[in-house]
C-alpha cells in the first residue's frame, strides 16, 4: 500500500480556482469591456442609448439571481428598490447634487432602506415572502406620490441637464450606466469567491444543515439582501438620468420583476454567466417584437414557460453542464499536479 502511495509514476491533483477555459474568458472580457468603453466614439447615440437600458436589464438580472440563485429569496418586489433609487435620485438632482452622483448614493440610499424593510420581510417565507415583497413595493409607490415636491401621482422631470449638449450627456449617461453594470458583475463574481459564497453555497444545499455548522444564516441573507437593494437602486437611477423625468408608476412597475425573473430563467439560475445571456437574448426579443404591442408579452411568456420545461438550468447552465466551461469560476477545480517524488 505504501508503495503504491509513494510511485513517482503517481500524479498528484490539485485544486485551482481558475481553469485555462476562464483565463481566456478573462482575456476576452477585458477585450468587450475595453469595445463597450469606447462605443460612443464609434457608434451612434441610438445605439448608446438602447445600450444603457441593456446594461440597466443585466444589473437588475444580475441582482435577482444573487439573491434567488444564490440566497434562496425569490423576491417579486425588487421593483421597490428601482423606484426608490429613481426618486433617490431626484431628491439629489433637487438639492443641487451631481446627477451622476447620485447614482452612487442612490444605490447607498437603497441599501440602507433595505435594512428597516428586511425586518418585515424576513419574517416571511416562501411564497409569502414573494408576495410580501411585492406588497412592500406597493407600499412605497402609495407613500412617494403623496409628496407634491416630487411630483405627486403624475411624477417629475429631472432638470439637472439643461443646457449640456446633448451628445456629451449620452456618453456620460452610457459609461456610467456601464460602470455601474461592470461593478454589479464584478463585485458579484469577487463576493461569491468568498466566505460569503462559501456560506451561501452551503445554504443553498442544505440550510438546516449550514445552520448546525455554523454559517450565520440570517445573516447572511441580509447581506445579500443589502447588496442586491443597492444594484437595484442604482439601476433605478440611472433610468431616471438617461429618461429625464420619472413616473411613479412606471418605476414601481412589477414588470421590473418580471423582467428580472425571465432573463434569469432564460439564462439560468444560480451562474453568474446567466444573466448576461438572458439579457442579451431578452433585450434582443424585445427590440424584435416590440412592435407586436401585447402579442410581445405573449411571445416572452411562451418562451420563459418553454424554458422552464425544457431548459431548467437555462441557456448559459445547459451548455456550462456539457462542456464544463464557465466565465466565471467561483467554484473548485481538481487538474493533475506535479508528480511525487
Amino acid at each position: 500500500m505504501s508503495d503504491l502511495m509513494t510511485r513517482p509514476s503517481d500524479p498528484a491533483l490539485t485544486v485551482t480556482r481558475a481553469a485555462r477555459s476562464s483565463r481566456i474568458s478573462s482575456i476576452v472580457g477585458l477585450v468587450v469591456l475595453a469595445a463597450l468603453v469606447a462605443m460612443p466614439f464609434i457608434a451612434y447615440q441610438d445605439t448608446t442609448d438602447l445600450l444603457v437600458l441593456f446594461f440597466v436589464y443585466l444589473v437588475m438580472a444580475s441582482m435577482w439571481n444573487l439573491l434567488a440563485g444564490f440566497g434562496g429569496l425569490v423576491s417579486i418586489g425588487q421593483q421597490a428598490f428601482v423606484g426608490l433609487g429613481a426618486y433617490t435620485a431626484l431628491v439629489f438632482g433637487q438639492l443641487g447634487i451631481n446627477a451622476y452622483l447620485s447614482v452612487v448614493l442612490a444605490g447607498i440610499t437603497c441599501a440602507v432602506i433595505a435594512v428597516p424593510t428586511s425586518l418585515l420581510a424576513f419574517r416571511l417565507r416562501g411564497d409569502y415572502f414573494a408576495v410580501g415583497t411585492w406588497v412592500i413595493a406597493e407600499v412605497y409607490r402609495l407613500i412617494l406620490i403623496r409628496f407634491d415636491v416630487l411630483g405627486g401621482p403624475s411624477g417629475a422631470s429631472f432638470n439637472f441637464f439643461l443646457g449640456m449638449d446633448a451628445s456629451l450627456r449620452g456618453a456620460i449617461t452610457y459609461w456610467i450606466a456601464l460602470a455601474v453594470a461592470a461593478v454589479t458583475v464584478i463585485g458579484a463574481f469577487l463576493l461569491l469567491r468568498g466566505r460569503i459564497g462559501l456560506a451561501l453555497t452551503a445554504i443553498r444545499d442544505n440550510e438546516v444543515a449550514a445552520a448546525s455548522s455554523g454559517v450565520r444564516v440570517a445573516r447572511t441573507k441580509r447581506i445579500i439582501y443589502f447588496l442586491s437593494a443597492a444594484g437595484c437602486g442604482a439601476a433605478g437611477a440611472v433610468l431616471l438620468i438617461a429618461q429625464v423625468g420619472l413616473q411613479p408608476d412606471a418605476v414601481f412597475s412589477v414588470q421590473w420583476s418580471a423582467y428580472m425573473i425571465f432573463i434569469v430563467i432564460i439564462g439560468g439560475i444560480g451562474y453568474l454567466e446567466g444573466p448576461i445571456v438572458g439579457a442579451i437574448v431578452f433585450f434582443v426579443l424585445q427590440q424584435l417584437l416590440a412592435s407586436y404591442g401585447t402579442w410581445y408579452l405573449v411571445v416572452l411568456g411562451l418562451i420563459a414557460m418553454a424554458g422552464a420545461l425544457w431548459l431548467p438550468r437555462g441557456l448559459w447552465g445547459t451548455f456550462s453542464h456539457l462542456t464544463g466551461f464557465r466565465l466565471f469560476p467561483i467554484g473548485y477545480h481538481l487538474g493533475e499536479g506535479p508528480r511525487l517524488k
